[in-house]
């Protein structure tokens, strides 16, 4: 849970267990390392399109949901095209 303090008002990529990629502003966590996201967007991947940004603006998500949670570079993350960006979705995690 402290290692989420370092993250606080920084851009974050979360991956859910559901495949999901959430990008978004970090605003709190809770010891259960559930997080609210502000000003947050999901990047659907698809093979066949470029990559679709769904804003979703000021997001929960329950900690036991997430599998990963990255810094984002801001500069690098402009630089790239997403709209020419393909990549297979990931696949949901099954117990």
């Amino acid at each position: 849970m402290s290692s989420l303090q370092g993250y606080v008002d920084r851009r974050v990529l979360l991956i859910l267990q559901d495949g999901r990629t959430i990008v978004g502003m970090l605003a709190g966590f809770d010891q259960r390392s559930s997080v609210v996201l502000s000003n947050s967007t999901e990047r659907i991947y698809s093979a066949d399109e470029g990559v679709e940004e769904v804003p979703l603006g000021l997001y929960l998500v329950k900690g036991d949901m997430i599998m990963l949670v990255g810094e984002i570079d801001a500069e690098e993350d402009e630089k790239i095209d997403l709209s020419e960006l393909r990549a297979d979705p990931m696949v949901p995690i099954r117990y």
